[in-house]
């Protein structure tokens, strides 16, 4: 994590985002979100921003280029590498974007977004079983992110069928 994070209490907020009642997990899932975005570094940030809007935009090639940039420069950033993984996803290049997320996992273990970026493209390879493992984790993390929830709903099903 970013030394700018040390003046946010995280395990506050992600207490606060794993309870199951209430709104509070909202505000909690934008503020951890927010702070994950904060490398330390204006420069650093601005690469952030340009590679999330090349990303915005489909265009994967100038997002690795940007998130390449911020990656190199700022090794400890695990957004960096989640965002330059969901640049790889866009491109089909499977392997680097799992490798960046599990790269992202090292850095910041409680990514729920790289968690479930994981499960999205494990599903999509046909490896359900682990697919479910990340929408698991995910959801210890963060039980309100609906793609996680959904995706984890749709393999239950798909390999469990339903009890009649």
């Amino acid at each position: 994590m970013a030394s700018s994070q040390g003046t946010v209490d995280m395990d506050a907020l992600f207490q606060q985002l794993s309870q199951p009642e209430g709104e509070g997990w909202r505000i909690a899932e934008s503020d951890i979100l927010r702070e994950w975005s904060k490398s330390g570094s204006p420069a650093m940030d601005l690469l952030l921003k340009r590679g999330e809007e090349a990303l915005d935009q489909g265009d994967a090639v100038t997002a690795i280029g940007h998130l390449t940039a911020l990656t190199d420069h700022a090794p400890d950033f695990a957004t960096g590498y989640q965002a330059r993984a969901a640049a790889y996803a866009l491109k089909g290049d499977y392997g680097p974007a799992i490798a960046d997320l599990a790269h992202a996992l090292e850095l910041e273990p409680r990514q729920f977004a790289a968690l479930t970026q994981m499960g999205v493209m494990l599903e999509e390879m046909g490896d359900d079983e682990r697919a479910m493992a990340a929408y698991r984790a995910t959801l210890e993390i963060h039980p309100h992110q609906q793609e996680a929830i959904d995706g984890l709903a749709r393999l239950e099903m798909a390999n469990h069928g339903t009890d009649i």
